[in-house]
C-alpha cells in the first residue's frame, strides 16, 4: 500500500458493531481467502483474492476496525492525491486527473538497475505469498551461495508498472535503502537485488511468524500494557535507527511488522520500505503517502519530516491497547478529516483501567502539532518504557537541531532556556543525560562541538551519507563555539515545544520564569530587545514588542520570556 487512497470493499456483508471484526467473513482471519496466510510478504497490505487483480489495495479492509454496517463508498476524488497517483504510478487516466508536467511516458524509460541478472541460477522461486500495489512476493529456496538450502522471500516487481522515472527511482530507492540499512535486529534482512528483461527481484529474510496485525486479532485486539511494552521498544528502536540515518519509512502500521517465528517471544521486524525516502532535519518532504488511518496531519498539509513515522506508531499503540483505531471515518475524506480536526478519545473503556504513563505515552506521539510529538529515542526514554529491560536509547538527530538554535540565540534566549532546564524532572534529565554521555564528554565533563561529529560517525551507515544529515552535522561541528558541561547541554537541547505538549508546561513556564526573574531579568529597551531578536529596521518593533516588556519596571513580562523561549525570529514576525 503506500498512496493515501481508499478501494471500495465489494461482496462484504454488513458486519455487527463491534470494536474488533475477527471472524470468518473479514478478509484479515479468512484463511481461504487470504492466500499468505503461512507465509509473510514484504509488499503492502495483505491481499485477499477476491481482489487479486486489482491494482492497488487498501489497509482499510486490514485494520482492527470500529463499527462497519455497509461497505466503504468509492475513494475520495481530491484532486492533489489523485494527481500524485498519476505522476507517481501512470494509474489514473489522462481524463481524470491533470498530470503535473514531467510526467514521462513509458517509451523510452531507462529501466535497468545494474543489479545481477542471474536470479535463476541462484534461487529457485516457490508460491506466491502476497501481492500489493507494486509487485508480489514469493518464498523461495537458495540454490547456491552463503544462503544454500535457506527459505527466503523475493519481492517481484514488474517493470510494466514502472511507467514513470519517478516509480523507477523509488524501487532504486528501496533497494539502495534495505542494502545500507540491513544489520539492525528489528530490520528484516536484505540479501541481494537481481533483474531480469521483466521484472526486479528483492531477496530477504523469511519471517514466518505472521504480521503484527494478525497477533492483535489472536488476542481479541489488544495486548496488556506489558506485552504492548515489548511490541512498542522493538518498533520505536527500529525507527530510532531509521530517524538517525536520515530514513523516513512513510507506511507504518501493523502490516508492515512481522515476527521471525510463531514462538510468543519472537523477534519483530519493520519490512516494505517501498515508500520510504531520505530526509535531512532540517528538511521537509510534501508528497502525499502512507496509509490513510495512519496518516499524520502534517503529511495532509504536505510538510512533513520523520515526526510523521511518530503519529504512525501513535496510532499503532492506540491500537494495541485498546484494540481499536484512534480515528475513523466511512470515507476516505472523512478519515483524513478526523486526523486534521478530531481527538483521540481516552475516556471509553479500557482506556480508565490503563496506567497514566499509558495514556501519556500516546497522547504525546497523537499530537496534532508535530513539533510537540516525542521522538522515536524520546519514546524510548518514556517513563512508561523506561523500566522496561533491553531498552537501549540511541542518539537522537533532535539533539543536534536544538543545539546548532541554541548556538545561534541571543543572550537573552540562553538565559531563560538555562532557566527553563533547571525545572526539569528526573525522567527528563535522565534522556539529556544519555544523549550527553554518547557525545563523549572528556573527563571534566565537557563536549566540544567537534563530539557532535565524532558522536555520529559510530553509527553513522551509507544511508546517512544519502539523506545528507552528515553534511548537516559537519556543519554543526564546525560552529565555533566554547565547550558545553552537562548544564548548558541541558539548556541547549531542551525542547521548548514538547515541553508545551505536555500537561505541566505552565507549571514549567511560571517556575522558569521566577528563576529567571532573580537570575536573568533585568530593565531592557525595546530597542535593544529588537537587537537581540535580530528584527530588522523594516519590523514595527513597538508594536511588535510592546507587551514582552512589563511597563512597571521595564524588565521581561511573563509572556515575552515564553515567547522568546521559542525562538522567535524577524521571519516570524514578518510572516504575520
Amino acid at each position: 500500500m503506500g498512496l493515501c487512497h481508499g478501494k471500495p470493499i465489494e461482496n462484504r456483508q454488513p458486519q455487527s458493531e463491534t470494536s474488533i471484526i475477527h471472524d470468518g467473513n473479514d478478509p484479515v482471519s479468512n484463511s481461504q481467502t487470504r492466500k499468505s496466510s503461512n507465509f509473510p510478504f514484504y509488499s503492502p497490505s495483505p491481499l485477499p483474492s477476491l481482489f487479486k487483480n486489482s491494482p492497488a489495495n487498501s489497509s482499510v479492509s486490514s485494520t482492527p476496525l470500529r463499527i462497519f454496517k455497509r461497505p466503504f463508498p468509492p475513494p475520495s476524488p481530491a484532486k492533489h492525491i489523485r494527481a500524485l497517483l498519476a505522476r507517481r504510478h501512470g494509474s489514473i487516466k489522462p481524463n481524470e486527473a491533470s498530470i503535473p508536467e514531467g510526467s514521462e511516458c513509458e517509451l523510452g524509460l531507462d529501466k535497468n538497475f545494474g543489479f545481477s541478472k542471474h536470479f535463476g541460477a541462484h534461487y529457485e522461486l516457490g508460491e506466491e505469498v502476497g501481492r500489493g500495489h507494486f509487485g508480489y512476493t514469493c518464498s523461495a529456496k537458495a540454490k547456491k551461495g552463503s544462503l544454500k538450502g535457506q527459505d527466503v522471500a523475493v519481492k517481484v516487481i514488474p517493470k510494466s508498472k514502472m511507467t514513470t522515472a519517478i516509480a523507477i527511482e523509488d524501487v532504486r530507492r528501496e533497494v539502495k535503502i534495505l542494502r545500507a540499512l540491513t544489520g539492525h535486529k528489528n530490520l528484516v534482512q536484505f540479501y541481494d537485488a537481481y533483474e531480469d528483461d521483466d521484472n526486479v527481484f528483492v531477496v530477504m529474510e523469511l519471517c514466518k511468524g505472521g504480521e503484527l496485525l494478525d497477533r492483535i486479532l489472536s488476542r481479541g485486539g489488544k495486548y496488556s500494557e506489558d506485552d504492548a511494552k515489548a511490541v512498542m521498544v522493538q518498533i520505536l528502536s527500529v525507527v530510532a535507527f531509521c530517524h538517525l540515518q536520515g530514513v523516513v519509512h512513510r507506511d507504518l502500521k501493523p502490516e508492515n511488522f512481522l515476527f521471525v517465528s510463531k514462538d510468543e517471544n519472537s523477534t519483530l521486524k519493520a519490512i516494505d520500505f517501498g515508500l520510504s525516502d531520505y530526509v535531512k532535519p532540517d528538511e521537509r518532504l510534501n508528497d502525499i503517502v502512507g496509509s490513510a488511518y495512519y496518516v499524520a496531519p502534517e503529511v495532509l498539509h504536505r510538510s512533513y519530516g520523520t515526526e510523521a513515522d511518530m503519529w504512525s506508531i501513535g496510532v499503532i499503540a492506540y491500537i494495541l491497547l485498546c484494540g481499536s483505531r484512534p480515528f475513523w471515518a466511512r470515507t476516505e475524506s472523512g478519515i483524513f478529516r478526523a486526523v486534521l480536526k478530531a481527538d483521540p478519545s481516552f475516556d471509553e473503556a479500557p482506556w480508565p483501567a490503563l496506567s497514566s504513563d499509558a495514556r501519556d505515552f500516546v497522547k504525546r506521539l497523537l499530537n496534532k502539532d508535530f513539533r510537540k510529538r516525542l521522538t522515536a529515542a524520546q519514546a524510548l526514554s518514556h517513563p512508561w518504557l523506561a523500566d522496561y529491560q533491553d531498552v537501549k536509547v540511541p542518539t537522537d538527530m533532535i539533539v543536534y537541531k536544538l543545539v546548532k538554535a541554541y548556538i545561534c540565540s541571543s543572550s537573552l534566549r540562553k538565559s531563560a532556556l538555562a532557566a527553563l532546564a533547571k525545572t526539569l524532572t528526573v525522567p527528563q534529565l535522565a534522556y539529556l543525560r544519555d544523549q550527553f554521555m554518547q557525545l563523549g564528554p572528556n573527563k571534566s565533563g565537557f563536549i566540544s562541538m567537534q563530539n557532535f561529529k565524532t558522536g555520529i560517525v559510530k553509527n553513522s551507515t551509507d544511508a546517512m551519507k544519502d539523506s545528507r544529515v552528515t553534511d548537516y552535522v559537519h556543519m554543526i561541528s564546525s560552529i565555533q563555539y566554547r565547550k558545553l558541561d552537562f548544564e548548558e547541554f541541558c539548556a541547549a537541547a531542551i525542547s521548548v515545544h514538547q515541553l508545551e505538549g505536555m500537561e505541566t508546561w505552565e507549571q514549567h513556564a511560571r517556575r522558569a520564569y521566577e528563576l529567571f526573574e532573580k537570575d536573568g531579568n533585568r530593565p531592557i529597551m525595546i530597542e535593544e530587545l529588537a537587537s537581540e531578536l535580530g528584527l530588522s529596521p523594516s519590523v514595527p518593533v513597538h508594536v511588535v514588542l510592546q507587551d514582552w516588556i512589563r511597563h512597571s519596571d521595564g524588565k521581561l513580562s511573563f509572556l515575552g520570556f515564553v515567547r522568546l523561549l521559542h525562538g522567535v525570529s524577524s521571519r516570524s514576525f514578518q510572516k504575520a
